[in-house]
């Protein structure tokens, strides 16, 4: 069972339940997360097994081969439009034979028609050739381009074991995950018991994939189609690609802000830097991908610390994101802070060169495999001259979340395409193991509140008992984890009906100096981000492929113009550039374009006029008890 999952935060040193009626959508038939071309540098091969044993019956009045056809034609029509796939056979084409494996259909742009006549001409036959029909199989997957990061999946389905031995199928699977960081092999057990089911669980493992067994037709096909739409949906990253050093004194020079990427290994511990000023904001925010469902433990993930170039390297920030179950990997992400002191006088708040590393914690029995890294820089100027910030924001107010009808939407796979919301009630699908996300605009004082509500899902008889989990993250711009404040933000899902929730506080300029982690990290207007995830062993118990999810949204409050004190309405703002700030990452500087990493003395003298508004303010609250 999974518990309430909480990140943990190092010392800041020296700064600082129904668902709405009606069906779920179903099964999408070519709908990308993401608005445009599939990503590039992703696909899929299928591999089926065609031997001898697939004429079996496989109950239902259908054979083996036939039950593989029907499911091979649910998810090639699941898969988004364009999203590279293929299919190779083994044991079609001669009577035995241990090199008896073709490819029937290329790696190509999706053709659904071509695939469904390509499997419909398929007659099984032969051996069992798994080794050779997986390496063959690498090689049909186009190379990714130099400094991207894609996903390259190997499907396989199988009703038995390799009866060649050799190559042995698992050594075959663990040379083939030591190519890169991009590879994964999946399987699929098809009526498979005993020797047969544990070597395609050793496939999948070494392969750093996931293994999904199938008694039944109807099983296959949802195994099937789930496998099929994790892979195109796997994360898609952003940047610019950079080697972390090994050492702090080996630290890689990040360009300035924006997003990079690079890969980090079980224990590995990566180390880049930045030169700040001495009184911009800036946060460093990681992303580390497994692949879904592969092995963990409970403490595994990434540790993330910002330090100094004192003599003294002091520490100014420091986050973990841990995967707090032993399900299976799960995306991982949180930012540490640079944020100057309301006096400035503290030894991260001098102007110079930071460090930032990022570790990974790896248990034994833990996925081996390399994870792919995307790292942000976001810098952060300060107020403009004459503006005096309102007072910080700490308490939680009690928001009514929505009851409208939901609108389908589909979540995006990650942080670069996460799909836009408003206020108001949403409804998608989840694979187990797969992640959404989501992002809302909430304005200087304004505050989010939501909810994401699972149904009462249709359980399978053989999966009574078993439990999985759900649960929902938030993240500011930076990617720092905003927190669980007074919500519950993970639950424990057997398939009835169960939610989680988050929120935040109002936004407001001055909350950077609180000492909550759930107040410090909304401190300024603009794209919140929500993650809603279902973990992998619902796939255990889900009779349907995916699980139904309504989302409500509410963001309480009337935008401010900007983050002073007494800021008028957004609506009633006369100077469209008042009191604004911007975050240099974005382009969205003042005068329209990227902030510089260095900002000026005027920087400075606001800064310290706002430290005493903010020592005012802090006052004013002790007063009035609310601190």
């Amino acid at each position: 069972m999974r518990g309430l999952h909480r990140r943990t935060a190092g010392a800041v040193a020296g700064a600082l339940l129904a668902l709405a009626a009606g069906p779920l959508p179903a099964a999408r038939a070519a709908a990308p997360a993401q608005d445009g071309p599939p990503p590039a540098d992703s696909s899929l091969v299928m591999v089926l097994d065609s031997s001898g044993s697939m004429r079996d019956d496989a109950g239902g009045g259908q054979t083996r081969i036939q039950a593989a056809r029907d499911a091979i034609g649910s998810v090639v029509d699941s898969l988004p439009d364009g999203y590279p796939t293929g299919l190779r056979v083994y044991g079609a084409d001669r009577e035995s034979g241990c090199t008896d494996t073709r490819l029937v259909k290329p790696v190509t742009a999706l053709d659904r028609a071509g695939l469904k006549e390509a499997v419909a001409a398929v007659k099984p036959k032969g051996d069992t050739p798994i080794g050779h029909s997986l390496r063959q199989a690498a090689k049909d997957l186009p190379e990714p381009a130099a400094g991207t990061v894609g996903h390259r999946s190997i499907l396989l389905i199988s009703d038995g074991e390799d009866n060649c031995g050799t190559p042995p199928p698992c050594e075959v699977a663990e040379e083939l995950g030591k190519q890169g960081v991009d590879l994964r092999i999946d399987t699929i057990g098809f009526q498979v018991r005993g020797k047969a089911r544990k070597q395609l669980e050793c496939i999948a493992e070494a392969g750093h994939g996931s293994y999904y067994d199938a008694p039944d037709a109807a099983a296959l096909g949802r195994q099937l189609q789930r496998a099929g739409q994790l892979s195109a949906d796997a994360y898609r990253f952003k940047g610019e690609p950079v080697t972390g050093g090994p050492k702090a004194e080996d630290a890689a020079d990040l360009a300035g802000p924006g997003q990079y990427l690079d890969s980090i290994g079980p224990g590995e511990t990566r180390w880049y830097s930045a030169a700040l000023d001495a009184i911009s904001a800036a946060d460093f925010g990681a992303t580390a991908v497994p692949n879904p469902g592969v092995p963990v433990k409970y403490g595994d993930g990434i540790r993330l610390r910002l330090r100094a170039t004192d003599p003294y390297t002091s520490q100014c920030d420091a986050q973990d994101d841990n995967v707090q179950q032993e399900e299976g990997a799960r995306v991982l992400t949180n930012a540490v802070s640079r944020i100057p002191s309301p006096d400035g006088g503290q030894a991260c708040d001098k102007a110079g060169r930071y460090l930032f590393s990022v570790e990974r914690v790896t248990s034994p029995g833990a996925d081996q495999a390399r994870w792919p890294l995307e790292l942000r820089l976001g810098v952060e100027a300060p107020l403009k001259a004459g503006v005096t910030p309102a007072q910080s924001e700490t308490e939680y107010a009690d928001i009514a979340l929505p009851t409208a009808a939901p609108k389908d939407v589909e979540g995006g796979t990650g942080f670069n395409d996460a799909r836009a919301l408003t206020a108001g009630v949403w409804r998608d699908r989840l694979l187990p193991g797969q992640t959404r996300y989501y992002k809302i605009p909430v304005g200087w004082g304004q505050q989010l509140r939501y909810r994401a509500e699972f149904a009462n899902e249709p359980k399978l008889q053989e999966g009574s008992g078993v439990s999985s989990y759900v649960d929902t993250d938030l993240y500011s711009e930076g990617r720092g984890i905003v927190g669980d404040g007074p919500y519950t933000s993970s639950r424990s899902y057997y398939g009835d009906p169960v939610a989680t929730d988050l929120g935040t506080v109002p936004v407001s300029w001055t909350n950077r100096w609180e000492s909550a982690g759930t107040v410090r990290a909304v401190r300024h207007q603009g794209d919140y981000y929500l993650t809603v995830r279902l973990g992998p062993n619902a796939a255990r118990f889900a009779q349907n492929a995916a699980i139904g999810v309504v989302l409500r949204v509410a963001v309480a409050g009337e935008a401010k113009a900007g983050p002073q004190h007494n800021a008028p309405a957004l609506a009633q703002r006369s100077d469209n550039k008042a009191g604004k700030t911007a975050t240099a990452v974005q382009g969205s500087g003042d005068d329209g374009g990227n902030l510089p990493l260095v900002a000026g003395a005027s920087g400075a003298a606001v800064l310290a006029a706002a430290a005493v508004a903010y020592i005012l303010v802090r006052k004013n609250s002790r007063n009035r008890g609310t601190q």
